[in-house]
């Protein structure tokens, strides 16, 4: 399989996004599956693992530490600061905190070290850029944990052009990931551009939509009260209702091609540019194995075109984040 380059690693451009083994699409899956998949993954050639301080308030940490840290050299291990759980009322409950000072960063990542049982993070995101507090300061502050050796390489989560051309004036980013896929073309604006011009990879969260390019998840009311989806504009009744018109062209080519919907989705992202990698997440093995699988797809120009012609920024139906969690990031919109 051939590898993409993201900063001084080389890697399988189909990684693993570890936040579905914490609860936010649903209840995760038991501790010992979560450590099957893990290790099934890296036995399918998955090397590059990426997790978050946030995801499970560290739960996704400590799974990937216990069951991976004596397999370390096996994969390239990326996570992430800047957005945190905190008890703030002191009743055991936590919530979600975008905090981008340098003190906070540093404290996250000795955290996270000790969570994921590694001497060194390869490569650590600024999950969300705190707008208190000027990009540079935060990626200065990151930057002294690779003189400290706590990480090896620095990436940025949900920015735009111009703060990742900001923050690379102060130290060579490696990678940016923003959510990218058929009904997510923000990057298409300028983000694209700016990794490529400057050298940095691109890392495609969410390539299947959510699920919505897997064209099973029809019936939105069969979602569980805590699932993350309900907060997104783009799966409120309404508009998910004019998003599935979309789906039957697309799973018709997927079938034209004799591929899964899941795998012509990623496929599709990696046909983008060459230095895109894509981060799918999952929780079960036969979904795992089955996204892995887009590696060897490959789509003709016409193929290319109906796609791009089927789903769009132009007829899909709704914002992908409510007000609240828009005004929280810093991409480009159309």
């Amino acid at each position: 399989m051939k590898t993409r380059q993201v900063g001084p690693f080389r890697v399988n451009p189909i990684g693993l996004g570890c936040m579905n083994i914490c609860p936010v699409y649903g209840p995760p899956p038991a501790e010992a599956d979560a450590q099957r998949l893990l290790l099934t993954a890296l036995d399918e050639g998955v090397d590059f693992l990426d997790t978050a301080a946030l995801y499970g308030f560290g739960e996704s940490e400590r799974i990937i530490g216990k069951t991976l840290s004596s397999q370390r050299d096996r994969f390239v291990l990326a996570s992430k600061c800047g957005l945190h759980g905190v008890d703030v009322n002191g009743d055991g409950k936590k919530v979600r905190v975008i905090d981008g000072r340098p003190e906070t960063i540093r404290a996250t990542c000795e955290n996270s070290l000790r969570s994921l049982k590694t001497e060194t993070i390869d490569l650590y995101y600024l999950h969300r850029w705190d707008k208190k507090v000027p990009i540079e300061d935060s990626v200065g502050a990151m930057s002294d944990l690779i003189q400290a050796g706590k990480i090896r390489s620095i990436g940025l989560s949900e920015v735009s052009a111009a703060t990742l051309r900001k923050a690379f004036a102060v130290h060579p980013i490696a990678a940016l990931q923003t959510e990218y896929s058929l009904w997510t073309r923000n990057p298409e604006i300028a983000v694209l551009d700016a990794c490529r011009d400057l050298g940095v990879a691109f890392v495609s969260f969410s390539p299947l939509a959510r699920k919505y390019l897997c064209g099973d998840l029809r019936d939105i009311s069969s979602l569980l009260p805590t699932d993350w989806r309900h907060t997104s504009p783009r799966f409120h009744a309404e508009n998910y209702a004019k998003n599935l018109q979309l789906l039957d062209g697309y799973l018709q080519i997927a079938r034209d091609i004799a591929c899964s919907p899941a795998q012509l989705a990623i496929a599709w992202v990696l046909h983008q540019a060459p230095h895109i990698v894509t981060i799918p997440g999952t929780s079960r093995i036969d979904h795992l194995k089955d996204n892995m699988g887009a590696a060897n797809i490959q789509l003709s120009p016409e193929i290319l075109a109906r796609l791009d012609a089927c789903i769009n920024h132009n007829n899909v139906s709704g914002n992908r984040y409510n007000d609240a969690v828009t005004k929280e990031v810093d991409t480009e919109s159309f």
